[in-house]
């Protein structure tokens, strides 16, 4: 199954990767949800799993914002649209999910953060906002309309009055309606607004993007461990630099200890594969192996308990 249609894997790293938008029509027109959406919110009853749940609201309270874990009646009491439930690393509980990765391999699979399900009530969304990493959004069921908006940073405006990070004043360049099977490509910082046409699920695969202060603090961390560290030393100095002012020579001389510090490829070769490998979750690695083994994802509700009988299934 080729994820790209008719585009090369070459020609899309070239052209598109952490560049533009891509929408590739039935880019995996056979693949079927190996977890159903009574399944999610088994596992978003789970305290292990992180999950949310978003509710479009109205100008008093917009965009609600939960945290889970939830109880089954927090399903039951939701009406029947303007609601998101967002489930990450999914592919940590569900082998199955986790075959997904599997039509990726022309992208580094260590490159990867996880695989987040959504699944949404008609109307639901998560709001126009946008991310700083690179994400493929597979439309598995259902339909949902895509918005897609300009490239933002950290001076975009945001709207008040949520915890939601949604975009003030959004406008939108291009409006697509994906169907199952359909295919997104989002850079980093494309702004985005999807909403489900219908009863909908998404699976997001996601890739890594740490800040890279925090990437200099992991190293500083790592250096120190392992006694290379050294303390700073002056510039050959001269009377003329012993005023108030900061002669531009220290923080030359500073910037060049620092470099100097980190020419070691061995060294950073090797602190780098660990930090961009480490776990999201590792605390639940044991956990979720076992369950696997066990065959239980989480709680299964596909019997219907979470079923209300005006609205439907979950």
């Amino acid at each position: 199954m080729q994820v790209l249609g008719a585009l090369t894997p070459e020609r899309f790293l070239a052209d598109y990767w952490q560049r533009r938008p891509l929408l590739v029509r039935g880019s995996l027109a056979d693949y079927s949800a190996p977890i159903s959406a009574d399944e999610l919110a088994g596992l978003a009853l789970d305290e292990d799993v992180e999950s949310r749940l978003v509710i479009t609201g109205d100008t008093a309270r917009p965009w609600q914002l939960r945290y889970g874990p939830f109880a089954a009646e927090d399903f039951t009491q939701l009406s029947g649209r303007d609601w998101t439930l967002l489930v990450q690393a999914v592919d940590l509980w569900c082998p199955e999910v986790a075959e997904l990765y599997t039509y990726f391999d022309f992208l580094p699979r260590w490159r990867t953060d996880d695989i987040m399900v959504s699944y949404a009530a008609p109307g639901g969304s998560v709001g126009p906002h946008f991310d700083q990493y690179d994400v493929f959004l597979v439309q598995v069921e259902g339909h949902r309309r895509w918005r897609i908006g300009e490239v933002c940073d950290a001076s975009t405006p945001l709207l008040a009055g949520t915890d939601l990070q949604i975009i003030d004043h959004f406008e939108a360049t291009e409006d697509w309606l994906l169907g199952p099977g359909d295919m997104l490509y989002l850079p980093p910082g494309v702004a985005h607004w999807g909403v489900a046409e219908d009863a909908s699920m998404t699976f997001s695969i996601g890739f890594r993007s740490p800040l890279l202060s925090d990437m200099l603090a992991d190293l500083a961390v790592e250096l120190s461990a392992q006694g290379l560290d050294q303390h700073y030393r002056d510039p050959r100095l001269v009377p003329a630099m012993a005023n108030t002012r900061i002669d531009p020579a220290f923080i030359t001389h500073a910037k060049n200890q620092l470099l100097k510090l980190l020419d070691d490829d061995e060294l950073v070769a090797d602190w780098f594969a660990r930090f961009m490998t480490a776990p999201k979750y590792p605390d639940l690695l044991k956990t979720s192996e076992e369950r696997r083994q066990a065959n239980v994802m989480g709680r299964d509700y596909s019997n219907g308990e979470l079923v209300d009988q005006e609205q439907g299934e979950l």
